[in-house]
């Protein structure tokens, strides 16, 4: 296989990353592949549970960002990888992985893929995701509470301590190192239309 095109997708929280991200997938199918980085979340299982509740998530040195790179790094040489799946609801890595098979095009998506310097370097196209953070709250909730077993209470005190403290911090100053930032996300159609063309016209 030939060299991959590493694609990284970073913005605020609920921005739109995972929607920008699976129609990059529905549009290859096969020949695409996406790492989470949410899926690298440090291995808290010696706190409680309750200890694991008030961490910081949106920080970055809660991730195993090492790990992630050290995957990528095995897909670039043709290598399958077993990639850790996380568990929102309980706040911890499970011991369940998934394997993914190297493709022609990796996706990385995270609020924070493009703070750690090594591994924003591994990628070929890095597109900032930038919705207002007032949509970005209300898509937040609706995911927590339907997806992730959250009550709104336990969300917007985490919104008030962590996660816009840290978006400010690190993932909005990380929007210098996009080359491509889409407003909107996902609902931007022209924007996730020129993003699949250059793509294409890589892969040709």
């Amino acid at each position: 296989m030939k060299k991959p095109i590493i694609i990284g997708i970073a913005g605020g929280t609920a921005s739109g990353k995972t929607s920008i991200a699976n129609s990059i997938r529905q549009e290859f199918q096969s020949n695409s592949t996406i790492l989470k980085h949410d899926n690298y979340y440090r291995n808290f299982s010696d706190m409680s549970f309750e200890e694991r509740c008030n961490l910081n998530y949106d920080h970055p040195n809660t991730y195993e960002t090492s790990l992630l790179i050290k995957h990528l790094k095995e897909l670039k040489l043709n290598t399958p990888i077993e990639t850790p799946i996380y568990s929102f609801e309980e706040h911890l890595r499970t011991e369940r992985t998934k394997k993914l098979l190297p493709t022609p095009i990796i996706i990385i998506e995270g609020i924070l893929v493009f703070e750690n310097s090594e591994l924003r370097d591994l990628m070929d196209i890095k597109i900032f995701v930038d919705t207002d953070a007032d949509v970005r709250i209300l898509r937040r909730i609706e995911r927590d509470m339907n997806e992730r077993g959250r009550d709104l209470s336990s969300i917007m005190q985490q919104y008030r301590d962590t996660v816009r403290p840290m978006h400010i911090e690190f993932v909005e100053p990380s929007k210098r190192f996009a080359d491509v930032i889409i407003p909107r996300g996902g609902a931007n159609k022209i924007g996730v239309e020129m993003i699949l063309a250059r793509i294409k016209s890589i892969l040709d």
